[in-house]
């Protein structure tokens, strides 16, 4: 009896939700299995069907509460990572499938629950519109894993995040609409939705857009609130739209999010650091209360009936749902199949089923629990599948991101840029990465692939699929960062080529540390100084020239040179070429005849360059004088 009353703790139920999911977390990333399936089986474990030690029962009515912050932080941070230039690209396949493949998951969840299970059509109707939703809580983790091709991503992603808000809203629009004694008819339905969606939608972009402003000035925020003060700011916003126009909070968080992660801020990717961990707490300390307060006598109930059900989901309406929703959008049908495959449930379904389940009790029908078990039979066998053969289907399809593909560029400056543009040229992928909100403006005009955020952290070191490229360079004018960065590299990825530019005097760090560094190297062959590499490639003071190495010795880069030759920086070694292939020149770079070596070679002292170049046994290819280079990127295809 004491230990009983011990557990009718509304605080404890939240300490040992947060500490299990937490717990979870950490268990399925060593496991490299979905978290959320863990975080299931926790729920269910240590709720009231088995240990009994979570007992959701005790939150009462702040469980409603808790639920909706969370979403809000959830769907803010959503909005966030969904970036305005990748929406463009896939606008077509994105708004087709949160709208005609939206509308045919509600037709076809509702027909499904009807017709299999024989509810009624209320019911029926609800349940169409609770699995309307995908989820970034479970897919955006799932695509992590998976590194499945970044057009793919971006649709599914975007899906994720926007069907959310949108499903939500229209769910709950139907819950009230079955609740009402009178009901407001079809076009009543489908006013309150716009509404809703449209009055979220706007009171979010305005804040957004305010939020923004504020943090275009240092001074207005005190130093190290920043993070808690969005996060604020985010309840707040959910909160006053629900008040102002109900249910309407989950679409202005979202358009918030969104309006922040698309706008260059001083702050941006410190707040997305902290919403990100954030939304790991949320989503474990969530899951595990929701499955808690599933009794698994209601899943047992369904029978054959309710898989039968999830199988209908998963097999005919979401394929259905994805080739209506993306026809005619450029993806292939390997792409549209994987996309139909990947269909995963997460949290706003729990969440908002288990606000059904609540309502019906309140209303004294019937009906409600069953409704949440169905939902979460459905999350629980969508992910399982989604989780356990996505990377299977991902191969057999060939969507898989090539391993060993592409550069991660520490640095967006104009020799980072230009660096960038010569690789993209030959065919191979580069992302940039810098906290210069300027420096990322500037590569963002130029058509550069740029992450605005500390290239030091783990998360921005994922968000540049650093686990499948080729090499990392660090070309910034600091030389302990750029050696920093390699070592945070080497930390995170195994077998990944190391280059990281020096200053020519250097007190702090040395070729043999670089070189110390999982192999790495001295970019460019040679300690050179960045700053004022970019203020000549901006001024134009520059050629670029193509050089062919003829001697039929291997050779070191002729760097091993006259003091005067070196203090005259003459050149920049930027990349080698051998078999078509561009290479970054490093400390340990060996040519043999036949390779050829693109040099920027300052203009004044071009004639110097070209002489020391031909007595060492190179031969000019081809040159471009730097008024008709650009960094641009954006002609290329």
């Amino acid at each position: 009896m004491i230990m009983d009353n011990i557990f009718n703790n509304p605080g404890l139920t939240i300490a040992l939700a947060l500490a299990a999911g937490m717990i979870a977390h950490s268990v399925a990333h060593h496991l490299k299995i979905p978290a959320i399936v863990l975080l299931l089986l926790t729920g269910v474990v240590l709720g009231p069907d088995l240990a009994d030690v979570i007992r959701p029962a005790t939150l009462g009515d702040a469980l409603g509460v808790l639920i909706g912050f969370a979403v809000a932080i959830i769907l803010f941070e959503g909005g966030m990572s969904l970036k305005k230039n990748r929406l463009k690209r896939e606008q077509k396949s994105i708004r087709q499938l949160v709208t005609i493949g939206g509308a045919i998951t509600v037709v076809g969840g509702t027909l499904a629950a009807r017709f299999i299970i024989q509810w009624d059509w209320r019911l029926s109707v609800l349940f169409g519109t609770l699995v309307m939703v995908t989820g970034p809580t479970v897919i955006n983790p799932l695509l992590q894993r998976l590194k499945v091709k970044r057009k793919v991503a971006v649709v599914l992603e975007a899906e994720g995040v926007l069907i959310d808000a949108i499903g939500a809203i229209v769910a709950i629009v139907a819950l009230e609409t079955a609740l009402s004694p009178a009901g407001a008819g079809f076009f009543g339905w489908i006013m309150h939705i716009g509404m809703r969606l449209g009055g979220g939608a706007v009171m979010g972009l305005v804040s957004g857009f305010l939020l923004v402003r504020i943090f275009k000035f240092r001074d207005v925020i005190p130093e190290g609130n920043e993070n808690v003060f969005t996060l604020c700011m985010v309840l707040a916003i959910y909160q006053i739209a629900n008040v102002l126009l109900p249910e309407s909070g989950i679409a202005a968080v979202t358009a918030a999010g969104i309006v922040v992660g698309n706008s260059e801020t001083y702050v941006k990717q410190d707040i997305a650091d902290f919403k990100g961990v954030l939304t790991v707490m949320m989503i474990g300390l969530l899951f595990v209360l929701l499955a808690a307060d599933v009794r698994m006598a209601d899943v047992r109930a369904l029978g054959m009936p309710g898989l039968l059900i999830v199988l209908t989901l998963i097999f005919v309406v979401r394929p259905v749902n994805v080739f209506a929703g993306t026809w005619n959008s450029g993806l292939t049908v390997k792409e549209r199949l994987f996309i139909s495959w990947i269909g995963p449930r997460g949290i706003v379904a729990a969440a908002v089923a288990s606000l059904f389940a609540e309502q019906f009790s309140k209303s004294g029908l019937s009906g409600g629990n069953e409704l949440r078990a169905l939902v979460f039979l459905v999350i629980t066998v969508t992910v399982l599948t989604a989780g356990l053969t996505g990377g299977f289907v991902a191969r057999w399809f060939n969507l898989k991101r090539p391993m060993d593909f592409g550069w991660v560029i520490m640095g967006a400056n104009e020799l980072a840029r230009t660096l960038a543009k010569i690789f993209k040229e030959n065919g191979q992928e580069v992302v940039n990465i810098d906290s210069n909100a300027n420096a990322c403006a500037a590569a963002e005009k130029d058509c550069t692939r740029v992450i605005f955020g500390n290239g030091l952290q783990s998360t921005t070191l994922l968000r540049a699929e650093i686990d499948t490229r080729r090499g990392a360079i660090a070309v910034t004018p600091n030389e302990e960062v750029n050696l920093l960065f390699i070592q945070k590299v080497s930390q995170m990825a195994r077998q990944v080529q190391l280059y990281a530019a020096l200053k020519p005097v250097s007190a702090s760090v040395s070729q043999k540390m670089v070189e110390a560094t999982g192999g790495g190297h001295v970019l460019f062959g040679k300690p050179i100084d960045v700053e004022l590499w970019c203020v000549r490639i901006r001024r134009q003071q520059i050629f670029i020239e193509f050089w062919e190495f003829l001697d039929s010795e291997p050779k070191k880069l002729p760097k091993d040179v006259s003091p005067p030759f070196i203090e005259e920086k003459l050149w920049v070694a930027l990349a080698s070429k051998r078999d078509d292939k561009l290479m970054p020149v490093g400390s340990q770079t060996r040519f043999r005849k036949g390779d050829q070596v693109l040099f920027l070679i300052f203009k004044p002292d071009q004639e110097k360059a070209e002489k020391y170049l031909s007595e060492t046994g190179w031969k000019r290819i081809s040159s471009i004088d730097g008024e008709d280079f650009t960094t641009s990127q954006c002609y290329i295809e």
